[in-house]
């Protein structure tokens, strides 16, 4: 569960400070949450927040851990990104190793400090995902599905209890968009999804629309409706 008490963001240009979103209070428990709205909304930035990428200029966020433990973004990054993985939009943000393998096995070093032990558990989350043909080869030499999927994989690998994934299948072609979408809504771990890809976000448990630095609407207040019914309040007012 992540909690977010007022938090907003205040972003310096060289004009002065632009308020990138404004102070948002949420409590996100659902399993599977979408953030959708136009480019430059704040439903980016809003996604940044919950793992700590981006800091709060005001308010707080924070992620309960299974010890019912809250952690705070502010206070406990580490922490907070060890419970909450994170998928950008560019998978070639994340893959920086040379081979399929290694960029697995690097984002397993906390996890195991001896290198073999690194790299069979990335065997295992490569099998995991149908990627362990690959293991061996470029990252550069794989498609942008593959990317994805890798990128995915290389967060998934370290088990966390939450995975935000900002617009995953926005570079994707459509056979490889589905292929992700399906991927992400099967996920055990909580999902909170930041997407342009209505179909997806109608199929997931809640859905914020995100407009001028806002949430504008939420299917779960005050007046509870449907993902669906959600997404076209969002398409009439597109």
């Amino acid at each position: 569960m992540i909690e977010l008490h007022e938090a907003s963001i205040v972003a310096p240009t060289h004009d002065g400070e632009v308020r990138v979103l404004e102070p948002t209070t949420l409590t996100l428990t659902e399993h599977r949450i979408a953030l959708i709205g136009a480019n430059g909304s704040g439903k980016s930035s809003l996604a940044r927040l919950l793992n700590g990428l981006v800091l709060p200029t005001t308010g707080s966020v924070r992620v309960r851990a299974e010890t019912d433990r809250w952690l705070d973004t502010a206070h406990d990054g580490g922490a907070v990104r060890q419970l909450v993985g994170f998928v950008f939009t560019n998978p070639a943000t994340q893959l920086v190793m040379p081979t399929v393998i290694e960029d697995v096995a690097l984002s397993l070093r906390r996890q195991h400090k001896r290198k073999v032990d690194r790299l069979a558990a990335a065997r295992d989350a490569l099998a995991r995902f149908g990627l362990e043909a690959l293991a061996d080869r470029s990252v550069h030499t794989l498609s942008g599905g593959q990317q994805q999927l890798l990128a995915i994989a290389s967060v998934l690998a370290t088990e966390p209890a939450i995975l935000v994934a900002d617009e995953p299948t926005t570079l994707l072609d459509l056979r490889n968009s589905r292929q992700i979408s399906e991927l992400l809504l099967g996920l055990p771990q909580q999902l909170i999804v930041a997407t342009h890809d209505l179909e997806l976000a109608a199929r997931c448990d809640r859905v914020l629309v995100v407009a001028g630095g806002r949430v504008v609407h939420d299917s779960a207040a005050p007046a509870p409706t449907s993902p669906a019914e959600a997404v076209e309040w969002y398409r009439e007012r597109a």
